[in-house]
């Protein structure tokens, strides 16, 4: 991944382990590719699906409104197709049939070329205690990273 981060789902990686990721483009408007330039975007109740078609479609991901679009505004919480290749989503749609395995979104970026593209994680939840766990973990790692730096 090269380019500019636009959002990223930090509560995603507290809420579930990763298991998975993939990058898939996104079918967008004019202005909802502006808006995700000037950095408005939202992925924190986002969720990808598999529809009935076999088409992965992003649900729930809030795309601010363009203030200076002058024609079609864009709906902020409209579904959104995602372009992903026919064996990866042969792939997921094996996987996803899995209990307790869902497709989250991670990261809206653009690649150096200019496209918008989105990292989805295929995520499996954690309990209560993996959550402790990990953020006990986090801690411990920053308390040695502060150590490390005063030794020098």
């Amino acid at each position: 991944m090269s380019g500019k981060v636009v959002c990223q789902n930090k509560k995603a990686y507290h809420e579930y382990f990763i298991d998975a990721t993939y990058e898939a483009g996104m079918v967008l408007s004019g202005p909802e590719v502006k808006s995700l330039r000037a950095g408005k975007a939202n992925l924190k109740d986002g969720y990808a699906k598999i529809d009935d078609r076999g088409e992965v479609m992003l649900h729930s991901v809030h795309i601010s409104f363009y203030t200076f679009a002058t024609h079609n505004p864009n709906e902020p919480l409209r579904v959104r197709k995602l372009l992903l290749q026919k064996k990866e989503i042969r792939k997921l749609i094996g996987k996803l049939k899995e209990k307790g395995l869902a497709l989250i979104p991670l990261k809206i970026y653009f690649k150096s070329n200019g496209k918008a593209k989105v990292e989805l994680g295929l995520a499996r939840g954690k309990r209560q205690y993996d959550k402790r766990a990990s953020l006990k973990e986090k801690q411990s790692d920053r308390e040695l990273q502060r150590v490390m730096r005063k030794d020098r």
